[in-house]
Protein backbone atom coordinates (compact mmCIF):
# COMPACT_ATOMS: atom_id res chain seq x y z
CA UNK A 1 0.00 0.00 0.00
CA UNK A 2 1.29 3.45 -0.85
CA UNK A 3 2.30 5.69 2.12
CA UNK A 4 -0.51 8.20 1.54
CA UNK A 5 -3.14 5.47 1.36
CA UNK A 6 -1.71 3.84 4.49
CA UNK A 7 -1.82 7.18 6.34
CA UNK A 8 -5.41 7.76 5.22
CA UNK A 9 -6.39 4.33 6.48
CA UNK A 10 -4.77 4.91 9.84
CA UNK A 11 -6.42 8.32 10.13
CA UNK A 12 -9.80 6.70 10.20
CA UNK A 13 -8.97 6.16 13.88
CA UNK A 14 -8.67 9.54 15.69
CA UNK A 15 -6.64 7.92 18.49
CA UNK A 16 -3.93 7.01 15.98
CA UNK A 17 -4.03 10.26 14.10
CA UNK A 18 -4.33 12.66 17.07
CA UNK A 19 -0.61 12.89 17.89
CA UNK A 20 0.16 14.03 14.35
CA UNK A 21 -2.27 16.93 14.43
CA UNK A 22 -1.14 20.42 15.39
CA UNK A 23 -2.34 21.64 18.80
CA UNK A 24 -4.87 24.47 18.66
CA UNK A 25 -3.45 27.93 19.30
CA UNK A 26 -3.92 29.26 22.83
CA UNK A 27 -6.17 32.23 23.34
CA UNK A 28 -4.38 35.27 24.81
CA UNK A 29 -5.19 35.76 28.49
CA UNK A 30 -4.79 38.92 30.55
CA UNK A 31 -4.40 38.43 34.31
CA UNK A 32 -5.19 41.68 36.12
CA UNK A 33 -3.99 41.87 39.72
CA UNK A 34 -4.58 44.71 42.15
CA UNK A 35 -2.15 45.74 44.87
CA UNK A 36 -3.68 47.53 47.86
CA UNK A 37 -1.32 49.07 50.40
CA UNK A 38 -2.00 50.88 53.65
CA UNK A 39 0.31 51.06 56.67
CA UNK A 40 -0.74 53.22 59.65
CA UNK A 41 1.64 55.91 60.78
CA UNK A 42 3.58 54.36 63.71
CA UNK A 43 4.06 57.77 65.31
CA UNK A 44 7.30 59.01 66.84
CA UNK A 45 9.91 56.43 67.80
CA UNK A 46 12.29 56.68 70.72
CA UNK A 47 15.15 54.97 68.93
CA UNK A 48 17.24 55.13 65.77
CA UNK A 49 15.41 52.19 64.24
CA UNK A 50 15.56 52.18 60.44
CA UNK A 51 12.00 52.69 59.17
CA UNK A 52 10.41 50.23 56.81
CA UNK A 53 10.62 51.38 53.16
CA UNK A 54 7.48 53.14 51.97
CA UNK A 55 7.26 50.78 49.00
CA UNK A 56 7.67 47.58 51.04
CA UNK A 57 5.44 44.95 49.49
CA UNK A 58 4.81 46.85 46.28
CA UNK A 59 8.30 46.23 44.94
CA UNK A 60 7.88 42.51 45.59
CA UNK A 61 4.63 42.44 43.64
CA UNK A 62 6.24 44.32 40.74
CA UNK A 63 9.12 41.85 40.56
CA UNK A 64 6.70 38.92 40.58
CA UNK A 65 4.81 40.45 37.65
CA UNK A 66 8.06 40.66 35.68
CA UNK A 67 8.99 37.09 36.63
CA UNK A 68 5.54 35.82 35.66
CA UNK A 69 5.60 37.61 32.31
CA UNK A 70 8.92 35.96 31.48
CA UNK A 71 7.28 32.54 31.33
CA UNK A 72 3.77 33.75 30.66
CA UNK A 73 4.58 35.14 27.22
CA UNK A 74 5.06 31.58 25.90
CA UNK A 75 1.48 30.81 26.91
CA UNK A 76 0.20 34.22 25.74
CA UNK A 77 -0.48 35.16 29.36
CA UNK A 78 -0.11 38.86 30.13
CA UNK A 79 0.19 39.78 33.83
CA UNK A 80 -0.77 43.32 34.77
CA UNK A 81 -0.48 45.02 38.15
CA UNK A 82 -2.54 48.01 39.25
CA UNK A 83 -1.26 49.42 42.53
CA UNK A 84 -3.03 51.73 44.95
CA UNK A 85 -1.49 53.10 48.16
CA UNK A 86 -3.80 54.74 50.68
CA UNK A 87 -3.33 57.05 53.65
CA UNK A 88 -6.35 55.79 55.59
CA UNK A 89 -8.67 52.76 55.76
CA UNK A 90 -11.36 54.79 54.03
CA UNK A 91 -9.08 55.61 51.09
CA UNK A 92 -8.08 51.95 50.86
CA UNK A 93 -11.71 50.84 50.73
CA UNK A 94 -12.50 53.42 48.04
CA UNK A 95 -9.51 52.32 45.95
CA UNK A 96 -10.51 48.68 46.26
CA UNK A 97 -14.07 49.48 45.23
CA UNK A 98 -12.87 51.33 42.14
CA UNK A 99 -10.62 48.46 41.07
CA UNK A 100 -13.38 45.96 41.71
CA UNK A 101 -15.82 47.95 39.61
CA UNK A 102 -13.18 47.97 36.86
CA UNK A 103 -13.30 44.17 36.82
CA UNK A 104 -10.38 43.13 39.03
CA UNK A 105 -10.94 40.06 41.18
CA UNK A 106 -7.42 39.17 42.31
CA UNK A 107 -5.73 41.31 44.97
CA UNK A 108 -2.55 41.44 47.03
CA UNK A 109 -3.25 43.32 50.26
CA UNK A 110 -0.59 44.91 52.48
CA UNK A 111 -2.74 46.32 55.26
CA UNK A 112 -3.63 45.72 58.93
CA UNK A 113 -6.07 42.98 59.91
CA UNK A 114 -9.08 45.27 60.29
CA UNK A 115 -8.71 46.71 56.79
CA UNK A 116 -8.19 43.23 55.36
CA UNK A 117 -11.44 42.06 56.96
CA UNK A 118 -13.32 45.02 55.52
CA UNK A 119 -11.99 44.37 52.04
CA UNK A 120 -12.77 40.67 52.22
CA UNK A 121 -16.35 41.39 53.28
CA UNK A 122 -16.80 44.05 50.59
CA UNK A 123 -15.51 41.81 47.76
CA UNK A 124 -16.76 38.27 48.43
CA UNK A 125 -16.34 37.29 44.76
CA UNK A 126 -12.62 38.14 44.82
CA UNK A 127 -9.52 36.35 46.07
CA UNK A 128 -7.26 38.33 48.40
CA UNK A 129 -3.70 37.46 49.41
CA UNK A 130 -2.74 38.79 52.83
CA UNK A 131 0.81 40.10 52.54
CA UNK A 132 0.66 42.58 55.39
CA UNK A 133 -0.93 41.26 58.59
CA UNK A 134 0.60 38.69 60.96
CA UNK A 135 -2.52 38.66 63.14
CA UNK A 136 -3.14 35.16 64.53
CA UNK A 137 -6.91 35.59 64.77
CA UNK A 138 -7.11 35.71 60.97
CA UNK A 139 -5.80 32.13 60.96
CA UNK A 140 -7.66 30.73 63.96
CA UNK A 141 -11.11 32.25 64.44
CA UNK A 142 -11.99 34.87 61.81
CA UNK A 143 -11.46 32.44 58.92
CA UNK A 144 -12.06 34.79 55.99
CA UNK A 145 -13.22 32.48 53.18
CA UNK A 146 -11.71 34.47 50.30
CA UNK A 147 -8.30 35.23 51.85
CA UNK A 148 -4.99 33.33 51.63
CA UNK A 149 -2.06 34.35 53.83
CA UNK A 150 1.48 34.67 52.49
CA UNK A 151 2.94 36.65 55.42
CA UNK A 152 3.84 34.35 58.34
CA UNK A 153 1.67 34.69 61.41
CA UNK A 154 3.08 35.78 64.75
CA UNK A 155 2.59 32.22 66.00
CA UNK A 156 4.73 30.88 63.16
CA UNK A 157 7.50 33.35 63.97
CA UNK A 158 7.38 32.61 67.69
CA UNK A 159 7.36 28.84 67.14
CA UNK A 160 10.32 29.10 64.77
CA UNK A 161 12.31 30.96 67.41
CA UNK A 162 11.22 28.67 70.25
CA UNK A 163 12.33 25.58 68.33
CA UNK A 164 15.81 27.02 67.88
CA UNK A 165 16.03 28.01 71.54
CA UNK A 166 14.96 24.49 72.49
CA UNK A 167 17.78 23.04 70.39
CA UNK A 168 20.23 25.34 72.19
CA UNK A 169 18.58 24.54 75.54
CA UNK A 170 17.99 28.19 76.30
CA UNK A 171 14.80 27.40 78.18
CA UNK A 172 14.58 30.09 80.87
CA UNK A 173 13.22 33.30 79.41
CA UNK A 174 13.06 36.91 80.54
CA UNK A 175 10.25 38.48 78.50
CA UNK A 176 10.09 42.26 77.93
CA UNK A 177 6.83 43.56 76.42
CA UNK A 178 6.22 46.96 74.83
CA UNK A 179 3.18 49.17 75.27
CA UNK A 180 1.54 48.80 71.86
CA UNK A 181 -1.23 46.27 71.05
CA UNK A 182 1.06 44.66 68.48
CA UNK A 183 3.70 44.12 71.15
CA UNK A 184 1.19 42.42 73.42
CA UNK A 185 0.07 40.18 70.55
CA UNK A 186 3.68 39.20 69.81
CA UNK A 187 4.25 38.48 73.50
CA UNK A 188 1.20 36.23 73.58
CA UNK A 189 2.61 34.27 70.63
CA UNK A 190 5.88 33.86 72.56
CA UNK A 191 4.08 32.63 75.68
CA UNK A 192 2.21 30.06 73.58
CA UNK A 193 5.45 28.94 71.94
CA UNK A 194 7.11 28.57 75.34
CA UNK A 195 4.41 26.15 76.47
CA UNK A 196 4.59 24.15 73.23
CA UNK A 197 8.33 23.62 73.24
CA UNK A 198 9.22 23.23 76.90
CA UNK A 199 10.39 26.72 77.85
CA UNK A 200 9.55 28.74 80.92
CA UNK A 201 9.02 32.48 81.20
CA UNK A 202 10.63 33.01 84.59
CA UNK A 203 9.99 36.77 84.58
CA UNK A 204 7.99 39.18 82.47
CA UNK A 205 8.44 42.94 82.49
CA UNK A 206 6.39 45.63 80.80
CA UNK A 207 8.35 48.43 79.18
CA UNK A 208 6.86 51.66 80.43
CA UNK A 209 9.65 54.19 79.93
CA UNK A 210 9.02 57.14 77.64
CA UNK A 211 12.51 58.62 77.67
CA UNK A 212 15.16 58.55 74.93
CA UNK A 213 17.14 55.32 75.26
CA UNK A 214 19.83 56.66 72.95
CA UNK A 215 21.09 58.63 75.94
CA UNK A 216 20.12 56.46 78.91
CA UNK A 217 20.18 52.79 77.84
CA UNK A 218 23.62 52.09 79.27
CA UNK A 219 22.47 53.21 82.73
CA UNK A 220 18.82 52.09 82.74
CA UNK A 221 18.68 48.83 80.79
CA UNK A 222 20.97 46.79 83.10
CA UNK A 223 18.86 47.75 86.10
CA UNK A 224 15.64 47.00 84.22
CA UNK A 225 16.84 43.48 83.29
CA UNK A 226 17.88 42.50 86.82
CA UNK A 227 16.24 39.37 88.18
CA UNK A 228 16.49 35.62 88.50
CA UNK A 229 18.96 33.80 86.30
CA UNK A 230 17.71 33.53 82.72
CA UNK A 231 19.15 31.97 79.57
CA UNK A 232 17.86 34.49 77.04
CA UNK A 233 15.99 37.79 76.88
CA UNK A 234 12.89 37.78 74.66
CA UNK A 235 11.75 41.17 73.35
CA UNK A 236 8.29 42.05 72.03
CA UNK A 237 8.71 45.48 70.40
CA UNK A 238 7.44 45.36 66.82
CA UNK A 239 7.86 49.07 66.14
CA UNK A 240 11.32 49.41 67.64
CA UNK A 241 10.56 51.80 70.50
CA UNK A 242 13.22 50.33 72.80
CA UNK A 243 14.23 46.87 71.65
CA UNK A 244 17.29 47.98 69.72
CA UNK A 245 18.92 48.98 73.01
CA UNK A 246 18.46 45.70 74.85
CA UNK A 247 21.41 43.77 73.29
CA UNK A 248 24.68 44.29 75.21
CA UNK A 249 22.86 46.21 77.95
CA UNK A 250 21.35 43.30 79.91
CA UNK A 251 22.26 42.74 83.56
CA UNK A 252 23.40 39.20 82.80
CA UNK A 253 25.52 38.49 79.70
CA UNK A 254 22.76 36.78 77.74
CA UNK A 255 21.57 36.64 74.10
CA UNK A 256 18.58 38.69 73.00
CA UNK A 257 15.89 37.42 70.62
CA UNK A 258 12.40 38.23 69.39
CA UNK A 259 11.63 41.42 67.52
CA UNK A 260 15.26 42.47 68.03
CA UNK A 261 18.50 40.51 68.30
CA UNK A 262 17.96 37.03 66.87
CA UNK A 263 14.81 37.60 64.84
CA UNK A 264 12.42 35.20 63.07
CA UNK A 265 11.17 36.64 59.79
CA UNK A 266 9.56 35.65 56.53
CA UNK A 267 12.50 36.91 54.46
CA UNK A 268 15.83 38.68 54.88
CA UNK A 269 18.76 39.92 52.83
CA UNK A 270 20.96 37.13 54.22
CA UNK A 271 18.80 34.34 52.73
CA UNK A 272 20.88 33.21 49.74
CA UNK A 273 20.59 29.42 49.35
CA UNK A 274 18.37 27.39 46.99
CA UNK A 275 18.57 30.06 44.29
CA UNK A 276 17.52 32.88 46.63
CA UNK A 277 20.64 34.89 45.76
CA UNK A 278 19.37 35.32 42.20
CA UNK A 279 16.01 36.53 43.50
CA UNK A 280 17.80 38.95 45.82
CA UNK A 281 19.89 40.36 42.95
CA UNK A 282 16.89 40.83 40.68
CA UNK A 283 15.04 42.61 43.46
CA UNK A 284 17.94 44.91 44.35
CA UNK A 285 18.44 45.81 40.69
CA UNK A 286 14.78 46.81 40.47
CA UNK A 287 14.16 48.45 43.84
CA UNK A 288 17.60 49.73 44.81
CA UNK A 289 17.31 48.20 48.29
CA UNK A 290 17.10 44.88 50.13
CA UNK A 291 14.06 42.63 49.93
CA UNK A 292 12.15 42.32 53.21
CA UNK A 293 9.41 40.04 54.51
CA UNK A 294 6.52 42.05 53.06
CA UNK A 295 8.22 42.21 49.68
CA UNK A 296 8.57 38.43 49.70
CA UNK A 297 4.96 37.96 50.86
CA UNK A 298 3.71 40.07 47.94
CA UNK A 299 6.10 38.35 45.52
CA UNK A 300 4.99 34.84 46.47
CA UNK A 301 1.34 35.94 46.33
CA UNK A 302 1.64 37.01 42.70
CA UNK A 303 3.72 33.93 41.90
CA UNK A 304 0.98 31.77 43.45
CA UNK A 305 -1.55 33.34 41.11
CA UNK A 306 0.76 32.78 38.14
CA UNK A 307 1.40 29.14 39.06
CA UNK A 308 -2.34 28.50 39.36
CA UNK A 309 -3.20 30.31 36.11
CA UNK A 310 -0.50 28.36 34.25
CA UNK A 311 -2.04 25.10 35.43
CA UNK A 312 -5.69 26.11 35.04
CA UNK A 313 -5.48 28.13 31.85
CA UNK A 314 -7.81 30.74 33.32
CA UNK A 315 -7.82 33.42 36.03
CA UNK A 316 -11.00 32.51 37.87
CA UNK A 317 -10.64 33.44 41.59
CA UNK A 318 -12.66 30.48 42.85
CA UNK A 319 -10.63 28.03 40.78
CA UNK A 320 -7.34 29.57 41.93
CA UNK A 321 -8.50 29.35 45.55
CA UNK A 322 -9.53 25.71 45.19
CA UNK A 323 -6.23 24.76 43.56
CA UNK A 324 -4.25 26.68 46.19
CA UNK A 325 -5.97 24.84 49.03
CA UNK A 326 -5.24 21.48 47.42
CA UNK A 327 -1.95 19.60 47.22
CA UNK A 328 -1.67 20.17 43.47
CA UNK A 329 -0.27 23.71 43.24
CA UNK A 330 3.41 23.70 42.24
CA UNK A 331 5.03 26.53 44.19
CA UNK A 332 8.72 27.33 44.61
CA UNK A 333 9.76 30.09 47.00
CA UNK A 334 13.56 29.66 47.10
CA UNK A 335 13.34 28.29 50.64
CA UNK A 336 14.51 24.75 50.02
CA UNK A 337 11.13 23.09 50.54
CA UNK A 338 7.92 22.69 48.62
CA UNK A 339 5.55 25.45 49.67
CA UNK A 340 1.80 25.19 49.80
CA UNK A 341 -1.27 26.61 51.51
CA UNK A 342 -2.76 24.97 54.58
CA UNK A 343 -6.22 23.74 53.62
CA UNK A 344 -7.83 24.69 56.91
CA UNK A 345 -6.83 28.38 57.17
CA UNK A 346 -5.10 29.35 53.91
CA UNK A 347 -1.73 30.07 55.53
CA UNK A 348 1.30 29.53 53.32
CA UNK A 349 3.51 26.77 54.69
CA UNK A 350 7.09 28.01 54.64
CA UNK A 351 10.39 27.73 56.52
CA UNK A 352 11.22 30.70 58.75
CA UNK A 353 14.74 32.19 58.68
CA UNK A 354 16.28 33.20 62.00
CA UNK A 355 18.59 36.13 61.44
CA UNK A 356 20.50 38.97 62.97
CA UNK A 357 21.10 42.11 60.90
CA UNK A 358 24.10 40.76 58.99
CA UNK A 359 23.78 36.96 58.96
CA UNK A 360 21.43 34.00 58.70
CA UNK A 361 21.71 31.92 61.89
CA UNK A 362 19.31 29.05 61.18
CA UNK A 363 16.05 28.00 59.53
CA UNK A 364 13.03 26.51 61.26
CA UNK A 365 11.50 23.99 61.54
CA UNK A 366 14.51 22.57 63.32
CA UNK A 367 15.59 18.96 62.84
CA UNK A 368 13.75 16.59 65.13
CA UNK A 369 10.45 18.49 65.33
CA UNK A 370 8.18 16.04 63.54
CA UNK A 371 4.61 16.21 62.26
CA UNK A 372 2.36 13.53 60.71
CA UNK A 373 1.68 15.64 57.60
CA UNK A 374 4.43 18.23 57.19
CA UNK A 375 7.21 19.45 59.48
CA UNK A 376 6.27 22.95 58.33
CA UNK A 377 3.02 22.52 60.26
CA UNK A 378 4.98 22.56 63.52
CA UNK A 379 5.11 26.34 62.96
CA UNK A 380 1.96 28.21 63.85
CA UNK A 381 -1.54 26.92 64.51
CA UNK A 382 -2.13 23.36 63.38
CA UNK A 383 -5.51 22.15 62.13
CA UNK A 384 -6.81 20.98 65.55
CA UNK A 385 -5.91 24.37 67.04
CA UNK A 386 -7.87 26.42 64.47
CA UNK A 387 -11.60 26.74 63.92
CA UNK A 388 -11.02 27.48 60.24
CA UNK A 389 -11.95 24.86 57.63
CA UNK A 390 -11.59 26.73 54.36
CA UNK A 391 -11.19 23.67 52.12
CA UNK A 392 -14.51 22.21 53.28
CA UNK A 393 -16.38 25.04 51.56
CA UNK A 394 -14.99 23.91 48.20
CA UNK A 395 -16.72 20.54 48.27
Amino acid sequence: MRPLLLYAALCLSPLVCAPTLAAPAREPLTIAIGYLGYRPDPGPLLSNVIPEPEDAGLQGAKLAIADSDTTGRFLQHDYQLTARDAQSPEQLAAAAKALHEAGLRLFVVNAPAQSLRQLADAMPDSLLFNAGSADDALRTSLCLPNVLHTLPSRAMLADALAQFLAVRQWNRWLLIVGQRPEDRAYAEALRRAAKRFGHRVIAEKAWSFDNDQRRSAQAEMPLFTQGSDYDVVLVADEHGDFGEYVPYHTWLPRPVAGTQGLTPTGWHKTVETYGAAQLQRRFEAQAGRWMNDRDFAAWIAVRSIAAAVTQLGRADPAAIRALSLSDDLPLDGFKGRKLGYRPWNGQLRQPIPLVHPRALVSNSPQDGFLHPVSELDTLGYDAPESRCRLSESIR
